[in-house]
């Protein structure tokens, strides 16, 4: 009986469902974020690079384990390996558009702050 086949774009659209911890409560995935380097798969076995956005990443754990766990229960994944790479070095220009609106804060948001710091000021 043949294995079913899975595809890197596949894996990629699984690890939509894992989140980047930093930015989990904007929703933002490892693959919205860019952190997602490269994926290659074959005969069942699935390997994922990483680029971390700072090398000080205290989260490379947490997605170092929640990226097999997500991908196991994708059809024709037999085994995982994560792997950590340097280079490139992760810089914005990886986010995602999605990602982008979702760290941006609207501009509605930030006149608040502005008036603030004017406020601030004016007292000093």
């Amino acid at each position: 009986m043949n294995q079913p086949r899975v595809s890197p774009d596949q894996v990629r659209e699984a690890l939509r469902d894992v989140y980047d911890p930093c930015c989990a409560d904007r929703g933002i995935s490892i693959v919205d974020m860019g952190v997602v380097e490269d994926v290659r798969v074959a005969d069942g076995h699935v390997e994922v690079d990483l680029v971390l956005t700072t090398g000080w990443c205290p989260f490379v754990a947490s997605m170092s384990s929640a990226i097999p766990a997500r991908l196991h229960d994708v059809n024709g994944v037999e085994s995982v390996d994560v792997r950590v790479v340097w280079d490139p070095v992760w810089t914005q220009e990886r986010l995602s558009e999605s990602a982008r609106e979702k760290l941006t804060l609207p501009l509605e948001q930030l006149i608040p702050y502005r008036e603030q710091r004017i406020a601030q000021k004016k007292g000093a």
